[in-house]
């Protein structure tokens, strides 16, 4: 009697550890999933297809009219499209270079890019470059130090765009930030 009390237990635990086994399969199995699901690439729709044709055919125009046909360094090189096109909705800044207001001393340099919602307004960049700018001068290097300034920097810029733009930026994208 006592070998049958012994003998079902191995055979309960074998199968509950079956039954994890198969539970763990397809948590692992749906976790992966959404992770492919979010880390997959979108399809390209037409208005995004039209939009890169386009921003190809500004690429490959604009090199055509720099360099002259018999030039050795005629060659079109073969890459990747720029993003950063007002076809896109992209409208890069010019660099903004001002010192900042304590010290003195100190000189700040900063490049962003608007990306706007539908077509790009010219005269709204200006007017966000000049505020960017003036606020800029505003600025002192304590207030900008380490990565949680930095933050504040970009989280001020972003409120000032904002209100500059009423909402017709979306996102201000900083592409090279340096402090002498």
């Amino acid at each position: 009697m006592e070998e049958e009390t012994t003998q079902a237990p191995r055979k309960s635990s074998l199968i509950i550890l079956i039954g994890a086994l198969a539970v763990l399969t397809l948590v692992a199995g749906g976790g992966g999933w959404v992770v492919g699901g979010m880390l997959a690439p979108k399809p390209v729709t037409e208005q995004e297809a039209r939009l890169i044709e386009a921003a190809k055919a500004a690429i490959a125009s604009k090199e055509a009219a720099e360099k002259p046909a018999g030039e050795p360094g005629a060659k079109k090189d073969e890459g990747l499209p720029l993003i950063a096109t007002e076809a896109n909705g992209v409208v890069q800044l010019d660099p903004i270079t001002t010192n900042l207001a304590y010290p003195s001393e100190n000189w700040v340099r900063l490049e962003v890019a608007l990306l706007f919602k539908g077509a790009p307004d010219v005269s709204v960049a200006t007017q966000i470059h000049q505020d960017i700018a003036a606020y800029m001068k505003t600025v002192s290097l304590q207030q900008i130090q380490g990565p949680r300034g930095f933050q504040y920097l970009k989280d001020d810029i972003e409120e000032r765009v904002d209100l500059r733009s009423e909402g017709r930026v979306t996102n201000v994208i900083f592409r090279t930030f340096v402090i002498q």
